[in-house]
């Protein structure tokens, strides 16, 4: 019985921001399933059910090298995050059938954080993707599922929620209950974790859902342009103690400027193109004026990845690993917790879901139901 996948084959080489690069995406099907014979020893065949899609997909489907520079994918399915149920094991494999599982997204097991290409993540270079029906994949990189999670919620937490984790106590600063968090996301995860949770969104609505998840504040960012005045304000005039940033060029100045002396700054995502900043003042003295910087994505996966100065340090934010993952799980276990869900598409419309995805600065993932 044959099976389908979404496969990378290059024709363009456009930005990540273009729907152009999805020419890039062929939907394919006779792909075989490997038989009980066929997987190795301490394997397991998985049957996806959902994956849920991030920038990161589009520069890997646009070759964009510029943004995210490793090989070009040829013949994989994207996505680093997805979740299913075991359909098959290998010799000595410690599932069994049934079980639900989360995908590991990458190939970091443990140990200091490897180069970029290093990191083996799915869905990219020649590491296989799980925007396909099955997969076969090593016992350690699989994850036992919180029973009340949903599939398509399954498949939202790996890349997202581990990030989180990995950004808020993997760091140089680890989390403590009561400082206080700024982010772009939602922050339930920080949250969770006992912090104060200073939200930027550009809509009331996205806010009321972030408050749901347990932030504190909200500061729409399209009536408030000069927010970080206004998180100066609501921690009387300090900062706050770290600040996660995610929409790259276009908001990691106002980022610097909203965190106190002393305090971190994550750089975890890139959903803006790169950009000449004024940061040299900012970073030092906490000024309103500085001198011409050039802020570049690319700090993020730089082989230096904390950058300590008189006043901040500056932390590129790379990966997930086994422990980041599994701490993140037992998270959402005992606290209960729901990823928050932007929008869900049926399979044969996986190509709207990543078109969806392009400038995409809403609260929740965007998911694909694999196979419906």
């Amino acid at each position: 019985m044959p099976s389908s996948a979404y496969l990378i084959h290059p024709e363009v080489h456009t930005s990540f921001l273009s729907p152009t690069a999805l020419q890039n995406l062929h939907y394919t099907t006779n792909i075989p399933i490997p038989s009980t014979k066929d997987i190795p020893p301490k394997h397991a065949l998985v049957r996806i059910r959902a994956a849920a899609v991030n920038p990161r997909d589009m520069m890997v489907i646009a070759l964009d090298r510029e943004t995210y520079p490793v090989k070009e994918a040829n013949g994989i399915a994207p996505c680093a995050d997805g979740a299913g149920e075991i359909e098959a094991v290998g010799e000595g494999s410690y599932w069994k059938k049934g079980e639900r599982v989360i995908v590991q997204p990458s190939g970091w097991m443990d140990g200091d954080v490897p180069e970029l290409e290093g990191l083996k993540v799915k869905g990219a270079e020649d590491v296989e993707g799980t925007l396909r029906d099955f997969m076969v994949l090593e016992d350690s990189h699989l994850h036992r599922a919180p029973d009340h999670l949903s599939f398509t919620e399954m498949a939202a937490l790996p890349v997202a929620g581990g990030t989180a984790v990995n950004t808020l106590l993997f760091g140089p600063v680890p989390l403590k209950k009561g400082m206080v968090v700024l982010t772009q996301g939602t922050g339930g995860i920080a949250s969770a974790l006992g912090a104060t949770v200073i939200v930027t969104s550009s809509s009331d609505e996205k806010l009321g859902i972030a408050r749901k998840l347990g932030a504190t504040h909200g500061i729409n960012y399209r009536k408030t342009p000069d927010w970080e005045e206004e998180v100066l304000r609501l921690t009387n005039g300090k900062g706050v103690d770290h600040a996660v940033e995610i929409g790259g060029a276009q908001s990691i100045e106002q980022s610097v400027r909203a965190t106190k002396q002393g305090g971190l700054i994550s750089l975890v995502g890139i959903l803006s193109e790169d950009r000449a900043l004024n940061l040299i003042g900012p970073i030092l003295f906490g000024a309103k004026t500085g001198e011409l910087h050039s802020f570049s994505s690319r700090l993020l996966i730089s082989k230096k990845r904390e950058i300590a100065d008189l006043g901040w340090i500056v932390r590129g934010v790379l990966g997930v690993n086994t422990a980041m993952l599994a701490k993140l799980l037992e998270t959402v276990q005992e606290h209960q917790l729901h990823p928050s869900i932007a929008k869900e598409f049926k399979w044969k419309h996986a190509k709207e879901a990543f078109e969806y995805s392009i400038g995409w600065s809403g609260v929740g993932k965007i998911l694909i139901k694999v196979g419906d």
